[in-house]
């Protein structure tokens, strides 16, 4: 994939979420938000959805570090990192920092974004 860091587990979903904040921590993120899809979908659709979490993990030095080089950078802040569930494995995506943040032609932003998405690589292939 070319846009994500992606890894099937065979967690239950809560516990995959549990075991990838663990993880986050470990490399300097916290989890500033969850959004449920399937509640949403539910409240603001009327339909059912298989579980599935977009969480906003941030990394507060490197993201500091990112807006200095470039003010509005902050567009692709937090760093998404998704969990769901699909054919009875729960899969966890984050997104690949360095092709998000591409678009901004900026070199001291690519380091940056180098340096998050070798922490989010650990992150994933340690869940």
């Amino acid at each position: 994939m070319k846009y994500g860091i992606l890894k099937e587990t065979n967690y239950d979903f809560e516990e995959a979420i549990s075991r990838l904040n663990e993880e986050l921590q470990k490399e300097g993120f916290g989890i500033l938000m969850r959004i449920d899809l399937n509640e949403k979908f539910k409240a603001k659709l009327g339909i059912e959805f298989k579980k599935y979490a977009i969480l906003g993990a941030c990394n507060p030095k490197n993201a500091h570090k990112a807006i200095l080089a470039e003010e509005n950078i902050g567009v692709f802040l937090p760093c998404n990192v998704i969990v769901y569930e699909k054919e009875g494995k729960t899969v966890v995506t984050a997104i690949k920092p360095t092709v998000a943040m591409s678009s901004a032609e900026n070199e001291e932003v690519y380091e940056i974004a180098k340096n998050i998405e070798d922490a989010l690589t650990r992150v994933i292939s340690n869940l």
